[in-house]
């Protein structure tokens, strides 16, 4: 099994006619929310922990599910366009771990931060980026999230610090924004991820058990107790990279039986299923505009222009005058723009 971990820590201070599915889901009286049992978490030096008991909302669960999808089926596309050759250099893919991703999120403030390794789409989508940017970003393309510079382990948003190629790098960093937190006086707390290895502590297949974990561990740390580190124990269904096919240490067998039995998709859709939450139509309409969303995507990523050769020394800084910037030899110079 892979485990991903997540530090989180404030330094020491802790108009047109409808379809005919969406008219038959108006139709039906749904439950507003349901309450599910979940793992109790494993806790070291801790008097108390997570609950075991949630409540999910019908509105969360349909967003959660959205979102879930998404990721999943983003991946799925990075994937044939990474076989392709549309999509080069690395690319770490996150498909079996959406609930991690998407759960983290639900526990936090959009105000918090988070920062991650080179397997960053996932958080790139949930910090607020869309499928759009992301795909454009890993063609190489000026209408990518990083102007096309980036590439898959280098994605920023709003409190979102990026994916980090150098193994660990990020963990000093996540230190550092937790204690700008603490500088400033901002009841902010700051998510740093880390993987894979470890412990089993977290069910990290389960986004309810992630949601809960994560939002316990937020409050201990505004609390001023001090930082925590919280292991989620997940699967990933893709091997380390692109590069590696994944069957080498683990069977197909044992990915499908993963897949069989502890998809977090899955999970949350027999949940909401079997709790009247949503109905089996409803949700294959999601996965319908899911589908439609990441092809629309796809489409602008691999029609979308590469960047300009000028555009090269743009962004150094954030907000400096123009300068002039040496290229690969001294009588090549490009402008930096902020």
């Amino acid at each position: 099994m892979r485990k991903m971990l997540a530090a989180v820590s404030r330094v020491l201070s802790g108009a047109s006619q409808k379809p005919a599915s969406r008219v038959l889901v108006a139709s039906r009286n749904f439950a507003n929310d349901a309450t599910f049992e979940i793992k109790k978490c494993d806790l070291h030096r801790l008097e108390e922990g997570p609950p075991v008991t949630t409540v999910l909302t019908r509105e969360d669960g349909l967003k959660y599910y959205r979102m879930m999808q998404t990721v999943r089926r983003m991946e799925l596309k990075a994937d044939q366009l990474y076989k392709q050759k549309i999509i080069r250099g690395f690319c770490h893919l996150c498909d079996g771990q959406e609930a991690c991703c998407v759960g983290l999120e639900a526990g936090i403030n959009p105000t918090d931060h988070l920062i991650t390794a080179y397997r960053a789409h996932g958080f790139t989508f949930t910090r607020g980026l869309s499928v759009r940017e992301i795909l454009a970003e890993l063609t190489g393309r000026k209408g990518g999230c990083a102007k096309g510079k980036g590439g898959s382990m280098h994605m920023y948003a709003k409190n979102f610090y990026g994916g980090n190629g150098i193994v660990g790098a990020q963990v000093p960093l996540g230190a550092g924004i937790a204690l700008a937190c603490k500088y400033n006086g901002k009841d902010e707390v700051c998510l740093t991820l880390y993987g894979d290895g470890a412990a089993n502590q977290v069910d990290g297949m389960d986004i309810l058990c992630v949601r809960e974990a994560t939002r316990f561990a937020a409050a201990y740390c505004r609390s001023g107790k001090g930082p925590i580190l919280m292991e989620l124990q997940t699967y990933r269904y893709h091997g380390h990279s692109m590069s590696d096919p994944g069957v080498s240490y683990r069977t197909r067998e044992e990915i499908q039986e993963v897949r069989s039995k502890s998809d977090p998709i899955m999970l949350l859709k027999d949940r909401m299923v079997n709790s009247n939450l949503a109905s089996v139509e409803e949700l294959k309409e999601i996965d319908v505009e899911v589908r439609k969303e990441i092809e629309d995507a796809a489409q602008f990523a691999t029609a979308d222009p590469e960047p300009p050769l000028e555009e090269l020394g743009y962004h150094i800084y954030s907000s400096d005058p123009p300068f002039e910037v040496r290229g690969a030899n001294q009588w090549i110079k490009f402008k930096s723009v902020s």
